[in-house]
């Protein structure tokens, strides 16, 4: 509960839902090493950010952007490769997305449908917009805790609440895994609504579903360009039938992707390849990051195909302020939800980083057991 007291006027003003609800948190990283929130540790090649530093001084920031940023969805087309007959819609994030498609399909009784635990974004705007929420648990297969889909469980719930809304975070967040393809297709071929495909960390991932836009009429995929290098930037996109984008494109506000993001990621696009190395990297690290967790008799690593790896240990919470006290900033999940209890999730970074991290945790068990 919110600490507005029962006397307050909010709480005869807001709904129940909002007033119960907690609000994101971002924990201050002033002084840590930040491996918390899967961002690309890298900067920019020097000479990138001279041009880019050329191109922001002449920007015309005292005009509003471009409503449609077509020179910046061209260059998303292109290197994307749509299908033929798709097209993208921009937001600030992949946030203002996911709540600009719960709002379109928002009609009395509808209900947002994923798996748990995944983004809790999914869950968080289902609330926020009012609509029905069904989550469906993933699995585990003979004790292994892969965090497995459940395939009959999420058709028998697609069946029974008929979702208007299907979120399938692709790699799943916070778990790693990527779900198997053929499952995802069943749940789109059976779902009555939109199904979006939620690839945020497809720079790190072995697969993607923008080739089958075209073989799915109820398909969309969603990308954001911030786990690549560009988190400040906050620009996300959709990417659809142009049928279904049109009639979303009537509830973006306007403006809602301004000059500079729309001038510094059309820059960095044209440089794709340099973060694209960039990502080639961070997933080297991240396979050698898994093995030297996996040495710890203490830690169960889970596989990843994201940027970040989730991991169980005994006193998670009093592992995750040891890293802390030693100057490293993970995730703490532990909590959130009961299949994530005593897990913490490590984001990759730099070698010189994941290696203190790696010392730090060391110490940390060390120390508790």
């Amino acid at each position: 509960m919110s600490s507005i007291s029962a006397s307050s006027p909010a709480c005869a003003l807001l709904r129940q839902e909002v007033l119960d609800l907690h609000a994101y948190h971002v924990p201050d990283s002033s002084g840590y090493i930040k491996l918390d929130a899967m961002e690309n540790p890298y900067l920019l090649p020097p000479a990138l950010r001279g041009e880019i530093a050329e191109a922001v001084a002449s920007a015309a920031i005292n005009r509003y952007p471009d409503p449609g940023a077509a020179s910046l969805k061209e260059k998303i087309r292109s290197l994307t490769g749509l299908p033929q007959g798709m097209d993208v819609l921009l937001g600030n994030g992949s946030d203002e997305l996911i709540q600009l498609l719960a709002m379109a399909v928002n009609k009395p009784g509808a209900t947002l449908l994923s798996v748990e635990p995944s983004f809790v974004m999914y869950r968080m705007i289902a609330t926020f917009t009012g609509m029905r929420y069904t989550g469906v648990p993933l699995v585990t297969n003979s004790g292994t805790e892969i965090f497995s889909l459940d395939l009959p469980v999420t058709l028998a719930a697609i069946k029974r609440d008929q979702p208007a809304l299907v979120f399938l975070a692709y790699p799943n967040n916070p778990t790693g895994n990527l779900f198997p393809a053929d499952a995802v297709a069943q749940i789109i071929e059976a779902s009555p609504g939109l199904v979006v495909v939620d690839e945020a960390y497809y720079a790190f991932a072995s697969n993607s579903f923008i080739p089958q836009l075209a073989r799915y009429p109820n398909l969309l995929v969603m990308r954001t360009f911030s786990k690549l290098g560009m988190a400040g930037l906050r620009l996300g996109f959709l990417a659809g039938s142009t049928a279904w984008l049109e009639q979303l494109e009537k509830l973006r506000l306007p403006y809602n992707v301004g000059v500079l993001p729309q001038l510094v990621a059309g820059k960095l696009l044209e440089h794709h390849e340099v973060l694209l190395r960039q990502a080639e990297q961070i997933k080297l690290d991240r396979t050698k990051l898994y093995s030297q967790l996996g040495e710890i008799a203490a830690v169960r690593v889970y596989p990843s195909e994201a940027n970040f790896l989730l991991f169980r240990v005994a006193n998670a919470t009093a592992v995750f302020e040891g890293l802390k006290q030693r100057g490293v900033l993970i995730k703490n999940l532990s909590g959130g939800h009961p299949m994530l209890n005593d897990c913490l999730r490590v984001t990759v970074g730099m070698h010189a980083e994941n290696e203190k991290f790696m010392a730090a945790l060391r110490e940390t068990i060390t120390q508790l057991a």
